[in-house]
């Protein structure tokens, strides 16, 4: 796999995680605002830096690819990753939007995920899982065409095909470029 190094959409771009991004991606992991549906962390900022520099390694071999979302003007206002790469599939998770983000990023930032996933990586479908009691993503990606494939105790799974996507991109791009009423 080759990993994309960037991509930009209507508000927000996506780039790979640097080890100098450390501070931000632990203080969102860690801050209680953002973290209830995540896996726990523990560690420090240093813990933070030293798991960057080991991922650096999945990243070169294009197994994965972690980014850092920010706004145009370059701010960083979340995460996001793609991993469990495989012939045909992959996964996306550890996404975070922080009170930087501007309107519409959870939608604009899936859109570019998803164009990573099956536009730059060719892939047919996604799969990922979101926290059972995490109601609000579990709406989106709902409204995104997401088929439900399986549940356990703590997490619901899902599946879109490129096909589905492909049918809801330019509605959902679309929606990225009306105005917000204020």
């Amino acid at each position: 796999m080759h990993v994309v190094p960037e991509i930009s959409g209507k508000n927000l771009r996506l780039r790979l995680v640097t080890p100098d991004d450390a501070a931000f991606v632990h203080g969102l992991r860690v801050d209680p605002s953002y973290n209830a549906h995540l896996s726990p962390v523990t560690g420090t900022i240093a813990d933070q830096r030293a798991w960057i520099e080991s991922y650096k390694a999945k990243e070169a071999a294009g197994k994965e690819a972690y980014y850092i979302i920010e706004r145009l003007d370059g701010h960083p206002c979340g995460t996001v990753r793609v991993y469990g790469i495989t012939q045909d599939s992959f996964t996306w998770g550890s996404w975070i939007l922080n009170a930087d983000k501007p309107p519409k990023a959870a939608l604009d930032s899936a859109i570019l995920v998803y164009d990573i996933g099956f536009g730059k990586l060719q892939k047919s479908k996604a799969v990922f899982d979101v926290r059972a009691d995490n109601e609000r993503t579990l709406r989106f990606h709902r409204r995104f065409g997401a088929e439900q494939t399986g549940s356990d105790d703590e997490n619901l799974y899902f599946m879109i095909a490129n096909e589905r996507f492909y049918e809801l991109r330019d509605v959902l791009s679309e929606s990225l470029r009306t105005e917000i009423p204020k």
